[in-house]
């Protein structure tokens, strides 16, 4: 071999290529971590309403680094992201020291388990909130779908002058709603099964019955529609009384 001139011209060729390749590279990672290319504008987009922007500022000035090329956008949206109230983080570089910043808020909605929030997409999320909101109990994973209870049971029960303080979903898949009225409060079971369907029959029934007691002076606090054909009510101070044995 090392008498063969054109194969040692080869690999002299190879080396030279490979050492040029290697001298451009670290060039252009030089060149990259230079402080011309650091950002000098952070700019964040839309209107926060309830993020901190003093929290912001301490995030991008601690944990956000790199230059226009180095930066790790997602490491640095994660950042963001832990924020209480961001929802949501969209980060873009713009050339040459520009980086924008489009954060999305959550929007309350509900109180969650008396330890969190539910927004109005259905995310559970840990942030301070001294507003008044109805309570949402039940499994983590069907937030959504307890907000979405929520919804529905307000448009039902609005004509009835009854607005909907709490919803809540057992561990075995019961739904039980609570309202208040002008001068009580209700709680309405409405078990697993149709729960939509049953709320709209105590509906149309509540003037003829429910509505009717409350007309008469009884109070109605607590009804159960777990029945099949018809509702049970539980009337304030009133006592079955036990049958004697004969």
């Amino acid at each position: 071999m090392w008498d063969d001139a054109k194969q040692l011209n080869a690999i002299a060729g190879g080396l030279a290529l490979v050492a040029f390749a290697l001298l451009l590279w670290g060039s252009i990672s030089w060149a990259a971590r230079q402080p011309s290319f650091e950002f000098r504008e952070v700019v964040v987009t839309g209107t926060l309403v309830r993020a901190d922007p003093a929290q912001l500022e301490l995030i991008v000035r601690r944990e956000l680094s790199g230059t226009f090329f180095t930066m790790n956008l997602e490491t640095a949206r994660a950042s963001v992201a832990k924020l209480p109230w961001v929802r949501s983080v969209a980060l873009r570089r713009q050339w040459p020291q520009r980086l924008e910043m489009t954060i999305e808020e959550h929007v309350p909605f509900g109180r969650w388990n008396d330890t969190a929030l539910v927004d109005t997409l259905g995310g559970v999320f840990a942030a301070d909130y001294e507003g008044v909101l109805p309570q949402f109990a039940g499994p983590p994973e069907r937030a959504g779908e307890i907000a979405d209870r929520y919804r529905e049971a307000t448009a039902t029960l609005a004509p009835l002058g009854l607005a909907v303080d709490a919803v809540r979903l057992s561990a075995r898949g019961g739904w039980q709603i609570t309202a208040s009225g002008p001068s009580s409060r209700l709680v309405i079971e409405l078990g697993r099964e149709e729960p939509s369907a049953r709320l709209e029959r105590f509906v149309a029934a509540y003037e003829r019955t429910i509505g009717a007691l409350a007309r008469a002076g009884t109070s109605i606090e607590h009804v159960d529609l777990r029945y099949r054909n018809g509702f049970a009510a539980r009337v304030p101070g009133f006592r079955e009384k036990t049958r004697k044995k004969a």
